[in-house]
């Protein structure tokens, strides 16, 4: 009997087995739309064998483990460019509003047809009518109203910069907010896995990690290890500072400098801003503290070398009454943010057309007011130096256009490979309903063998304790 028995306990495993992997089937037919599922297989194993009394035995039947289809290298290719879509997106984004800022976005044109391009002309513009005709008054409050507007576009566009950098910066609070959000769910996960699942695959637990990583990784660079220990999950950022060690998550902080740019500190008030790349809070970084101040400097350069310029020839020359000429442009406040602070002058009787000492009908001066289009700054230091106020101010917006399409299209060769590994890695991973329903019929008619096995060998059992009288097994 002890064969007969052993054959029960190995119909009986059978039916356990096949169960479970019918479970599995069904458990993936459920989820074929939950975003973050990972398809679980079935694995079959075989019992162990035992001898009693020289008689080879089945000692168990099959058992059956349960395990998730990732590919570890596919994820981990998959986070880095997510990381790296997400960053030359956001600073992609910050260099077209800078664009924008300018008007080339909008008008699509040259630098001279923008707002502060047209203004620049315009006032050189302006000079040139007032060496044909100096003491003109239409002409010279002409130069007035050509001045006061490119001060205003000055102003405009630096009022822009600085509501831009503003915005950037509670952007990159919002998005330091979402990543310690998610920094907490996996250690929470991390927690779980930990307690229910230390050594062996933990299933979904797993699954709501991952997909957790991975909306981390749209946001900043990680590096991610795992510790074999426990089956928890390290994360770092790309400069090494810790954001979730096994159980416990760090939060991070986003601190305006006060000077427009951001700074990132870990959770003991350490600056840790030049370690913080990728993601989306790289790319804002990016711009608020390089992008948006580069341009804004090269903006202040323009409007500090257009009151020096203009001041020192117009104080040269000589006003309609003799006198010296007065400054055209004033800066208020920080000479550094000129650009913010420039303001026109209001009384066309401090334009000074004639040269020191000559008469009204002079036009000397004007004449050299209007060749401030055509020198290059030489006398200038910084950026500016040695180009034109023109060949500078297209220089900028070249710089600019040529980085935003750089950063473009770094982007967008970046989502068609994080694309195919996307696929790739949704096809080894997703469940596909053809081969679970193939699955299903397999596990099915395995369960209703072993279920014929345990129905014969009751059958036998029956005939047994009858002592010999027939029984019929069907």
């Amino acid at each position: 009997m002890g064969s007969l028995t052993a054959l029960i306990n190995v119909a009986r495993s059978a039916l356990i087995a096949d169960q479970a992997a019918l479970n599995v089937t069904s458990n993936n037919v459920a989820n074929q739309n939950t975003t973050g599922y990972t398809r679980e297989v079935a694995t079959f194993t075989s019992g162990d064998y035992v001898t009693l009394n020289g008689t080879q035995e089945a000692s168990s039947g099959p058992t059956v483990a349960v395990s998730s289809e990732r590919n570890l290298a596919l994820e981990r290719q998959i986070q880095t460019l997510q990381q790296s879509v997400s960053s030359s997106t956001a600073e992609g984004g910050v260099l077209t509003q800078i664009e924008d800022i300018f008007g080339v976005a909008s008008s699509g044109s040259s630098a001279g047809s923008t707002q502060i391009g047209v203004a620049l002309d315009a006032l050189f513009s302006s000079f040139t009518a007032l060496a044909a005709n100096p003491s003109d008054s239409a002409t010279r409050q002409g130069v007035i109203g050509a001045a006061q507007t490119l001060a205003t576009s000055l102003n405009s566009a630096a009022n822009q910069f600085s509501e831009l950098t503003t915005s950037l910066n509670q952007q990159a609070q919002s998005t330091v907010e979402q990543v310690n959000a998610l920094t907490q769910t996996v250690a929470t996960l991390n927690s779980q896995i930990a307690k229910l699942s230390p050594n062996s695959d933990a299933g979904t637990l797993e699954d709501q990690r991952q997909t957790a990583i991975e909306q981390l990784s749209q946001y900043i660079g990680l590096t991610q290890t795992t510790n074999v220990n426990d089956n928890t999950i390290t994360l770092t950022t790309r400069g090494g500072t810790a954001l979730v060690v096994g159980q416990q998550s760090y939060n991070l902080q986003e601190s305006n400098t006060g000077t427009g740019t951001a700074q990132i500190l870990d959770n003991t008030g350490k600056n840790i801003t030049a370690g913080v790349t990728g993601g989306s809070l790289g790319g804002l970084l990016a711009g608020v503290n390089t992008d948006v101040p580069s341009a804004v400097s090269q903006l202040n350069s323009i409007a500090t070398a257009i009151v020096n310029q203009v001041n020192t020839i117009n104080e040269g020359g000589s006003t309609l009454t003799g006198a010296a000429g007065g400054a055209l442009f004033t800066i208020t406040g920080s000479v550094a943010d000129s650009a913010s602070g420039i303001t026109a002058a209001s009384d066309p009787a401090i334009i000074a057309a004639a040269a020191s000492g000559a008469g009204t009908s002079d036009n000397t001066n004007a004449n050299a007011l209007a060749a401030l289009a055509t020198t290059t700054n030489a006398s200038q230091t910084g950026p500016i130096q040695g180009q034109t106020f023109d060949g500078f101010y297209a220089s900028l917006l070249s710089q600019v256009g040529n980085s935003a399409a750089s950063l473009n299209s770094e982007t967008t060769a970046n989502q068609t490979a994080l694309t195919q590994l996307t696929t790739q890695r949704d096809s080894y991973s997703s469940v596909n309903l053809d081969e679970e329903a193939a699955n299903l019929t397999q596990y099915q008619r395995s369960y209703e063998a072993a279920s014929k096995v345990f129905t014969i060998a009751d059958s036998i059992y029956a005939s047994a304790l009858n002592l010999g009288v027939e029984s019929s097994v069907s």
